[in-house]
C-alpha cells in the first residue's frame, strides 16, 4: 500500500517559505536570500570568515529547506531499487548512501542522500527546489509495492555541524549518547539525544569536512540552534550561509542541482556513473528494471558528449556559471565547454571552477581558457576535488 502525499507547491511560488530558524536568523542579522522556494541566509558577516571558520574550527548551517521523504514498509528497499539508480535494499541499516533519481531517459530529476534507518524503515533526503516532485516520484514509482509514503519535510527541522571541531562540538552535547555519536562512520546514522533533543545524527555533510547533520521534529529546533551556537563558540564555531556553504562545495568537487546536474544531464555525464547500479537484480536473479536503467545502459561505456572537469586558474578573478570555456589564445574563439559553477577560492587562494568541456580537452593538465566578461582567463584542467581535507594525526 501507497500513501499519498500532500507536497506544498512547487518552488515557483511567488512567496518565499521560511524555516523553522527563520526568527534565529534575523536576530542574528543574515542577509536574507530566496533560494529554491525558502527565505534563506545568504550570509551572518562575512563570507570569507564563515568560509574559513569551517575550515578551520567549525560551521553551523540551517538546512530545514532539505526534502525528507519517508519509506516504511517490508518492501520498501524493493521500491527504491525500482525508483531510484542505486541498489538501496543492499544498504545496511544504520547506513546511507548517496544516490539519484531519472527519468525514462536517464536524466537527473534530483541527486539524493538515502537513510536506511531499519530493515523497513527508509529516509531519502532531498533537494529544496525537487523535494515536491521528488515525494510525487517516489509515491508514483513505489505504488505496486508494500510500502508507506510519507512526506515529513513539513515536521523536520535540520541543522549540520561542519568542521574540524564538529565532533568534539557535537558529542559534548550528546551526554550519554556521546561514544555512539563519536563511532559513527561516514555515511552512517544514528538516534542520539543532543542538548537534550531526540535527533537523527547522520555522519554526512556537503563542505569537505568531517560533519554531522541532525534531524529533529521542526518544533525543537530553536532549542538546538541555541545550544549548539552557544557551546561552540568557544570552539571557533559560527553560523554560516548559503554562500560559504557554495564555495565550500565547490573547493571539495561536489555537484549541486542546478548547476551540475539537472534534466539535461545523466550520472555519466557528471562523472557520477559509479552510483548507477545496472547489475540490480530481482530476488529470482531476474534483471531489475529500474526507471531510465534502457537509457542508461546504452550509455555505458559511451564516450560522452561533454566531460565534468576543474578548472584551475592562476589569479583570483572568476569564472561564473554560463561563461564559454576557449581554446586559449585562438583566433577566432573557438567554444569547447560551459562552465558550471565558480568563485576565489578562500582555502587556495585562487579562482576555481566546474565546467563541461568536450572530451578532446577534457585531460588533466589540458590549457584552456574561460571567456569571463569579454577578456580570456588562462585556466588548466585540473582533478577534482579541488581540496581534500588532512588527514588526522
Amino acid at each position: 500500500m501507497t500513501t499519498s502525499v500532500e507536497t506544498p507547491d512547487d518552488a515557483t511560488t511567488a512567496t518565499p517559505r521560511h524555516t523553522p530558524l527563520h526568527d534565529e536568523h534575523v536576530a542574528l542579522g543574515a542577509t536574507l536570500t530566496e533560494f529554491g522556494g525558502w527565505l534563506m541566509p545568504l550570509r551572518y558577516a562575512s563570507d570569507l570568515a564563515e568560509h574559513r571558520a569551517v575550515r578551520a574550527a567549525a560551521g553551523l548551517f540551517d538546512l530545514s529547506h532539505m526534502g525528507e521523504i519517508r519509506l516504511r514498509g517490508p518492501e520498501a528497499g524493493n521500491a527504491l531499487d525500482v525508483a531510484l539508480v542505486g541498489w538501496l535494499s543492499q544498504v545496511q541499516p544504520g547506513r546511507a548512501r548517496y544516490s539519484m533519481i531519472t527519468n525514462e531517459f536517464g536524466e537527473v530529476i534530483d541527486d539524493l542522500v538515502v537513510y536506511r534507518l531499519a530493515d523497513d524503515d527508509f529516509l531519502v533526503v532531498a533537494n529544496a527546489s525537487n523535494a515536491p516532485v521528488v515525494a510525487r516520484e517516489l509515491v508514483s514509482r513505489a505504488a505496486p509495492f508494500d510500502v508507506e509514503v510519507t512526506d515529513e519535510s513539513e515536521a523536520t527541522a535540520l541543522v549540520a555541524v561542519q568542521g574540524p571541531l564538529a565532533e568534539q562540538i557535537v558529542t559534548g552535547l550528546a551526554a550519554g549518547d556521546a561514544d555512539k555519536v563519536r563511532a559513527l562512520r561516514y555515511y552512517a546514522s544514528v538516534p542520539a539525544t543532543v542538548a537534550g533533543v531526540e535527533a537523527l545524527v547522520a555522519r554526512t555533510g556537503y563542505t569537505g569536512e568531517d560533519g554531522f547533520e541532525l534531524f529533529v521534529p521542526a518544533d525543537h529546533a530553536v532549542a538546538l540552534w541555541r545550544s549548539l551556537l552557544g557551546t561552540g563558540a568557544e570552539d571557533g564555531l559560527v553560523p554560516a550561509g548559503l554562500s560559504a556553504r557554495d564555495s565550500l562545495r565547490l573547493e571539495a568537487g561536489m555537484p549541486l542541482y542546478g548547476h551540475e546536474l539537472d534534466l539535461t544531464t545523466t550520472p555519466y555525464d557528471a562523472g557520477l556513473g559509479r552510483v548507477v547500479r545496472l547489475d540490480k537484480t530481482t530476488d529470482d536473479g531476474a534483471v531489475l528494471e529500474f526507471v531510465g536503467r534502457a537509457a542508461l545502459a546504452s550509455r555505458r561505456g559511451c564516450e560522452p558528449a561533454r566531460v565534468l572537469v576543474g578548472l584551475s586558474a592562476a589569479g583570483r578573478r572568476a569564472a561564473r556559471e554560463g561563461d564559454h570555456v576557449v581554446v586559449r589564445g585562438h583566433v577566432p574563439q573557438i567554444v569547447v565547454g560551459k562552465v558550471t559553477s565558480g568563485a576565489p577560492s578562500p582555502t587556495l587562494g585562487h579562482a576555481i571552477a566546474m565546467a563541461y568541456v568536450t572530451p578532446e580537452v577534457s585531460a588533466v593538465g589540458t590549457e584552456l581558457a574561460v571567456d569571463v566578461r569579454g577578456r580570456e582567463e588562462p585556466v588548466e584542467v585540473v582533478e577534482l576535488p579541488f581540496y581534500r581535507r588532512p588527514d588526522k594525526a
